[in-house]
């Protein structure tokens, strides 16, 4: 059945990311639209579909769930671009209509049974906002609205509560960037060409890649709809669902902590976040996590935040801390450690002290900065033979702490690493590489890795980064700036966040190089930005520094039980129990 209304969009699910790997059409975007819509010619069971009007006359498709009686009912909302009636919501609404709650899910503009042109996630504030307005006028619904999903639907629901609709009182949101410009699309200026590439090819937007890869630089267009520069305008609650294996995983973090403390009246201190050890779809290599390792996971409390915020149930939630983060240890699927647990905390990051471990020469990583002048050790970046991506923190390639052994002994990879840990070291919170590189060219990349090995030398990834040397002065204009050959440069590396604890018999690893491929664009290092097809490059000779003068470090978060937060963390200075 089909309804035409006047305004308001809708609510929906989206219990697994894996969707996003399903989707993998290469076809242009109007024609994947067209075709997608042709596929689709019966609603799913037991939804009514209702073309929703945006303010430019597009009508959105948009399908409606209600719960047995009479109502009206508190409304949760979803939009997608992953189909409306795809047929897990045959089921999947039932979990919201028998707790009471009409169930909305729309297609985004442009995608399967919607009408317009999809530019993903550029015109969700405004069709977000119209949409949960049709929401609050309709006489199923009570004026009590909440949006929900994951992913790409949880950017959606970030990008409409920026507007303020009228009757959004709350969203539980998980794993979704703060940012598409920078931890989306991009890591220190390096374009993610497999989980962004592949995904807009996937969506078909293909001819959307090219253009974003082209765009590594704060332009307009970026801050038209990119959430970081409207995020000051919520004004409702929100649950931040994060994992630590996650592509956007900083993003669910930095949420968090903007809103909470720094937010408006009706959002600060009315936040949750919840940091999993899961990933964006399932781990893979040799350890694990159980039931917690899953993303599902996430969604355990939605309707606890709903039932509070949306039916005012007086159910404890804002009565426990607002912040519970898995605190990693050892974990190999047949010998999980016992100190892998779920702790809690009144905010984020926990009380730590920035702790420095210093690269030292021979492949050394230890508590004192260097003396020696000189020390250093180079390698040759050939951008025809990338180090191959094995884990991390990805989308359509296998992810999570994958063994980085398989990289093998290339002379283009670097090991930095402690002797074996004496005592557990427990970290918690941000962790960033102070790293002193040169280079012989006008540019290249650097990559950093965070590693936990096993005393039987399995080197799980934790957290790495990508970083393009002419931005080490930021991503403006102005501020572009490359190498001059030869010349030793700090470059600031945010690696992100983790809480884990290093074992004793453990060893911390730092590892170097300068490609992670497919994962990140290859940098050409001849002042070119990489583009599609066939490019010219040059081998480069990159140098990274540890001596006295250049004391590259990564620091850590180190965690003190009975210590304070810790105000400035550039005057905190710490000892590891690294020997």
């Amino acid at each position: 059945m089909k309804h035409h209304g006047s305004m308001r969009g809708l609510f929906g699910l989206g219990l697994s990311v894996l969707a996003l790997v399903a989707n993998s059409t290469q076809m242009g975007a109007q024609e994947a639209r067209s075709e997608a819509a042709a596929e689709v010619s019966e609603i799913v069971a037991g939804a009514t579909e209702y073309m929703v009007p945006m303010r430019d006359g597009i009508e959105l498709a948009t399908n409606v769930f209600l719960p047995e009686g009479d109502g009206p009912f508190p409304t949760v909302l979803q939009r997608t671009p992953y189909q409306k009636d795809g047929r897990m919501y045959a089921t999947v609404n039932k979990r919201y209509t028998s707790a009471g709650y009409a169930l909305v899910v729309q297609d985004v503009r442009g995608m399967f049974r919607s009408e317009g042109e999809y530019r993903p996630f550029q015109d969700d504030r405004e069709d977000g906002f119209d949409s949960v307005s049709w929401i609050g006028e309709q006489s199923w619904c009570d004026g009590n609205i909440g949006m929900s999903g994951a992913s790409a639907m949880g950017i959606t629901a970030n990008l409409a509560a920026t507007m303020n609709p009228p009757g959004l009182k709350a969203a539980y949101v998980v794993v979704a960037p703060q940012s598409m410009f920078d931890q989306s699309t991009f890591i220190n200026g390096v374009f993610k060409e497999a989980d962004v590439g592949n995904w807009l090819r996937r969506q078909g937007a293909g001819d959307r890649a090219a253009e974003l890869q082209a765009r590594p630089i704060m332009d307009d267009e970026w801050r038209e709809f990119d959430l970081i520069h409207f995020i000051d305008r919520i004004d409702i609650p929100m649950y931040n669902i994060a994992g630590w294996y996650d592509i956007f995983l900083q993003g669910g973090i930095n949420n968090f902590v903007q809103l909470q403390n720094e937010g408006r009246e009706g959002a600060r201190g009315n936040q949750k976040l919840l940091v999993g050890p899961f990933g964006h779809g399932n781990l893979s290599g040799d350890l694990g996590y159980g039931r917690d390792g899953s993303m599902i996971a996430g969604f355990a409390e939605e309707l606890r935040w709903f039932d509070h915020w949306l039916k005012g149930m007086d159910n404890g939630i804002m009565e426990e801390p607002p912040v519970k983060y898995f605190m990693m240890a050892s974990a190999r699927k047949d010998a999980r450690s016992e100190a892998n647990e779920y702790k809690t905390g009144d905010n984020w990051p926990p009380a730590h002290t920035p702790t420095r471990l210093y690269l030292a020469d021979g492949g050394g990583l230890a508590r004192n900065a260097p003396k020696a002048e000189g020390s250093s050790a180079s390698f040759t970046f050939d951008p025809a033979d990338p180090v191959p991506t094995l884990g991390g923190a990805n989308l359509t390639l296998d992810r999570g702490p994958m063994d980085q052994r398989e990289v093998g002994d290339r002379t283009d990879y670097l090991r930095y690493q402690t002797e074996p840990l004496t005592e557990d070291v427990v970290i918690a919170g941000p962790v960033s590489m102070e790293l002193w590189a040169s280079t012989d060219g006008p540019d290249t990349d650097f990559m950093v890795k965070l590693v936990d090995v096993y005393p039987d030398g399995y080197e799980a990834l934790l957290l790495d980064s990508p970083f393009r040397t002419r931005y080490r002065k930021g991503r403006n204009p102005e501020d572009v700036e490359m190498m001059t050959p030869g010349e030793p440069a700090l470059l600031d590396i945010n690696l992100w966040s983790t809480a884990i604890t290093f074992e004793k018999g453990h060893r911390i690893a730092v590892h170097v190089t300068s490609s992670n491929s497919p994962r990140f664009e290859i940098n050409p290092n001849n002042g070119d930005l990489p583009r599609p097809g066939e490019q010219e490059t040059r081998i480069a000779e990159n140098t990274v520094h540890h001596d006295s003068s250049h004391a590259s470090a990564i620091v850590l978060p180190v965690v003190l039980p009975d210590a304070s937060m810790i105000a400035d963390p550039t005057t905190a200075e710490g000892e590891s129990a690294a020997q």
